[in-house]
């Protein structure tokens, strides 16, 4: 798979995994062109996917994050009002940018950017014209599924029951 097929198969699906499963397509395996057990870093075509995943990452088309279920993930340009539209269902750390840099002794290390620095402003601005059921589908089927690691509700569930909640609250 070309570093354009891969641009593509990112715009296509809109969210993708980087390799870990999950309910939405993996990008390692369709850059090997077949499912991979155990880690893809053995698998035959390592280096290929490595160039691949790193030319994709640094796309201005695609955010690194770890929006579904806290593992790498990958979300087209298309999506992010989107996203930023019902970014307040998911964890923090899993709607803030990840982005890998090269250390001075050549070690790779992630940093986050916080949500929402990352976000332009004309994808803010788009996020504001959206109702939160239209982003939802726009995202995809996945986001009507819990998250397995946490106790917190899918992300397209109990919204109205959490904001109403907190509306009852009241401060000591």
């Amino acid at each position: 798979m070309t570093i354009d097929q891969a641009k593509s198969f990112v715009q296509r699906h809109g969210v993708v995994l980087v390799s870990a499963k999950g309910p939405v397509p993996r990008l390692t395996e369709a850059i090997a062109g077949e499912p991979i057990a155990g880690s893809w870093w053995s698998h035959a075509k390592a280096h290929e996917i490595f160039a691949v995943l790193q030319a994709v990452a640094e796309s201005g088309d695609v955010l690194v994050c770890r929006l579904v279920e806290g593992k790498v993930t990958l979300v087209h340009r298309r999506l992010w009002p989107a996203l930023v539209r019902v970014a307040e269902r998911f964890p923090k750390n899993h709607v803030a940018q990840v982005r890998e840099e090269h250390t001075a002794s050549g070690h790779h290390v992630n940093r986050e950017v916080l949500f929402p620095k990352w976000v332009p402003v004309e994808v803010r601005e788009r996020a504001k014209a959206m109702s939160e059921e239209q982003a939802l589908a726009a995202l995809g089927p996945w986001t009507a599924l819990p998250d397995p690691k946490s106790r917190r509700p899918a992300a397209g569930t109990a919204s109205r029951k959490r904001k109403s909640s907190a509306r009852t609250r009241t401060r000591p």
